[in-house]
């Protein structure tokens, strides 16, 4: 099969041909249709995520059908559709695992990072980490559901009911929130780039009651916010932004440093956690609920071949929304 193959910090992804991996036990193979890239894969081809395996496939935004199933696999048949997430395998008995936090096990591997991910012909992944894909997207369109769609599903549920809602870095996971909080009917208030009135305009046409940059103070304190860019200087300023009693999530893998910042930004009980992968119940509730808002996705679809550029324009910004390679 085609594969683009991540040999070495850095890069470049190099094009091969390798075997087609076969599946284990509890294990289907996967005829990739499409992937989503993710700026998590910038974070590995950048080495800020230090352990992956390597030689390695990226991508964890992954919808295709099975095409096989290994011993003891009776989740799917032949010809289902599916979608791979991040989380690709829990031990299932640490005390993460048993109390419903199995996004926390110290054991877990990740799909593209520990386990060769999509952006290949094929893959292989744990049945159980799999799920249904709903039968209103096209495998490009559910692509970016699988962990823009995710992950930002559990930040917003990590900032309570909170509303308004800040939103800072108006990317493709903020894109999809929006929607979602929108629907359970808040206010979202949109936080961009410094001079970006494109991504603002945007904003503001998918409903959002206010978008601004992060230099800017909201017309009024935000109940919650959440952060999506990997910009430790947002953390002050999103404190800075919210009320008392608000919450702030930060909703990255990875963040550059944080500043110092004044007390008082934390003080009047506000609230600052982060978010760590998802659960699986996490992807059941949002595929069950993104059909219904309905969660619409922005793509720019790229062929399997062009993932370095990909990667390249997602790291300039180039484009609104998320990156999907595309099998031919």
């Amino acid at each position: 099969m085609r594969a683009m193959m991540l040999e070495k910090r850095g890069g470049p992804l190099r094009a091969v041909e390798i075997p087609r991996p076969q599946p284990g036990a509890g294990q289907v193979l996967v005829r990739v249709g499409a992937c989503a890239v993710c700026r998590t894969d910038l974070h590995i081809l950048d080495g800020e995520l230090s352990r992956p395996k390597l030689p390695l496939v990226l991508g964890h935004e992954i919808v295709g059908r099975v095409a096989a199933t290994g011993p003891g696999s009776a989740r799917f048949q032949i010809g289902d559709r599916v979608g791979i997430p991040w989380l690709g395998w829990t031990c299932g008995g640490c005390r993460f695992c048993r109390s419903g936090r199995e996004n926390l096990c110290e054991l877990a591997r990740f799909t593209g990072y520990n386990i060769d991910g999509g952006y290949a012909e094929y893959t292989v992944a744990d049945e159980r980490f799999c799920f249904a894909i709903p039968s209103l997207y096209t495998d490009v369109q559910a692509a970016p559901l699988l962990c823009a769609g995710l992950i930002g599903y559990r930040c917003l549920r990590k900032a309570g009911s909170g509303s308004p809602l800040g939103i800072f870095g108006f990317g493709g996971a903020a894109d999809i929130v929006a929607q979602v909080a929108l629907h359970e009917g808040r206010r979202v208030f949109a936080f961009t780039r410094p001079g970006d009135s494109a991504t603002q305009q945007f904003a503001r046409g998918l409903g959002a009651a206010w978008a601004g940059d992060t230099a800017s103070l909201p017309p009024e304190p935000l109940e919650a916010a959440i952060i999506f860019a990997p910009v430790g200087a947002l953390v002050p300023a999103a404190l800075r932004a919210t009320g008392r009693g608000g919450c702030v999530v930060c909703g990255g893998i990875h963040m550059s440093e944080i500043p110092a910042f004044s007390y008082d930004l934390l003080w009047q009980e506000r609230t600052l956690c982060s978010v760590a992968n998802l659960t699986r119940r996490d992807g059941e509730e949002f595929l069950a609920l993104a059909p219904h808002v309905p969660v619409r996705t922005e793509v720019k679809p790229f062929p399997l071949a062009e993932a370095n550029n990909a990667l390249a324009q997602l790291r300039a910004g180039a484009f609104r929304g998320s990156a999907v390679l595309v099998m031919e």
